[in-house]
């Protein structure tokens, strides 16, 4: 299979040159094109600091990334901003819709900038919504909209450009049992039908457990990596606690 992501190496430094927290440590790993790629870790272990370096949010300090051959730690400011635009999807915990715009407008919105016909975004908009069960609310703002609802939205919107890495920071975390399902079924389906290629952070085992491969993290290093071949969910959910167990404890522990 075709190499997506490249982490090459990569460091990240926060604070002044008298006191330096190194939240990211020399970590490097591949991520294949159509690959569901989980990472876990304690709180502040560096998992969602990877992530926004992957997804271009924050700088390294050392390193490089490459996503389709192309270095990201490269780019400057307007090549950034194209490249979010064109090729990787988010959806995170908080949510980042825009409260002057109905659902429909938020999850449009992403097609609009990227110039595409008023009628495919109307198709575009009603099948991904179809998909994750919110036609009903779609001309809902969101101050009308629950937790769960407005996750929903941010998923639908992250997903509607079909971009080439979708990342994912905790997207189940506002959802009930039923509705964190849904959404990790949609995702599960996208990998499966579309080929898509899915990175998320979780604390969480049972949505780890849709992933195919799990990174661990730990002290902002790779501790562990786990595949789960041709287990079932169950037994693969069974080996993410084992793991979680070496980390250090209970799963509380891991957020």
């Amino acid at each position: 299979m075709k190499t997506l992501l490249k982490v090459q190496n990569i460091e990240k430094y926060y604070g002044t040159s008298t006191r330096v927290s190194k939240a990211i440590n020399n970590i490097s790993f591949q991520v294949c094109s159509g690959e569901f790629i989980g990472i876990m870790g304690p709180s502040g272990s560096g998992k969602t600091t990877l992530l926004n370096c992957i997804s271009t949010i924050d700088k390294v300090t050392s390193g490089h990334i490459y996503i389709k051959d192309k270095d990201v730690t490269e780019l400057n400011k307007k090549e950034l901003a194209k490249f979010r635009r064109e090729e990787l999807g988010f959806i995170f915990q908080d949510f980042n819709i825009l409260d002057t715009l109905t659902a429909y407008e938020n999850i449009a919105l992403a097609l609009s900038i990227l110039k595409v016909a008023s009628e495919d975004i109307d198709s575009k908009v009603k099948e991904v919504a179809e998909n994750l069960n919110i036609t009903p609310v779609l001309n809902k703002y969101p101050f009308e909209l629950s937790g769960g609802e407005k996750q929903k939205v941010a998923a639908a919107r992250a997903l509607i450009t079909n971009p080439s890495l979708i990342m994912a920071d905790e997207p189940t975390g506002a959802l009930d049992s039923k509705n964190a399902k849904i959404l990790l079924e949609t995702l599960d389906n996208l990998n499966k039908i579309r080929n898509s290629t899915i990175m998320m952070v979780t604390h969480d085992p049972f949505t780890a457990s849709f992933a195919k491969r799990i990174l661990f993290i730990k002290d902002g290093r790779i501790f562990n990596e786990i595949l789960r071949g041709e287990d079932s969910r169950r037994e693969f959910f069974n080996r993410i606690i084992e793991v979680v167990t070496l980390l250090g404890g209970d799963l509380t522990n891991v957020h």
